[in-house]
């Protein structure tokens, strides 16, 4: 998928099995993992909890999966994901995909490097079956592996 996944995904960008009370605290945990990463700053959260609200729920990419990001901005220190598995689905108001339990932060240093990387990870998660392996994954050793396989 990518030279090193690990590098994009770090143990400190996964929240597995948390709760969200709606879809802004989904975002919101997807951001934290980017922080936790150090990939972006708290603004970033912001910006990409504005861009839904600005564009609509266009980031629920396929059933159970929102893929949450914003344009490359200040708040982006460098490119890489986050991982939010929820305990409990939320809707985020697309008819087609809801509801989420799945949510992929997603930040980019700049628009090459956030395409490149939305590419892979979607290319990755267009089979349903790689999707039913990463719902039932343990821990991010074995998220990552599923993802590089």
């Amino acid at each position: 998928m990518m030279a090193d996944i690990g590098t994009f995904l770090p143990d400190e960008a996964f929240l597995l099995d948390v709760h969200a009370d709606d879809w802004k605290d989904a975002i919101r945990l997807a951001g934290q993992g980017l922080v936790n990463a150090g990939f972006t700053t708290d603004a970033y959260t912001d910006e990409m909890i504005a861009t839904v609200e600005k564009m609509g729920p266009y980031i629920v990419i396929a059933p159970g999966l929102a893929l949450a990001h914003s344009r490359p901005s200040d708040a982006v220190k460098s490119t890489g994901l986050s991982w939010v598995r929820l305990s409990d689905p939320v809707e985020f108001g697309n008819k087609a995909n809801d509801p989420v339990s799945l949510v992929i932060g997603l930040a980019g240093r700049n628009e090459n490097e956030h395409i490149t990387v939305m590419s892979a990870i979607a290319a990755a998660l267009v089979k349903p079956e790689k999707r039913e392996q990463l719902a039932n994954a343990k821990d991010a050793t074995e998220i990552r592996a599923i993802l590089e396989g």
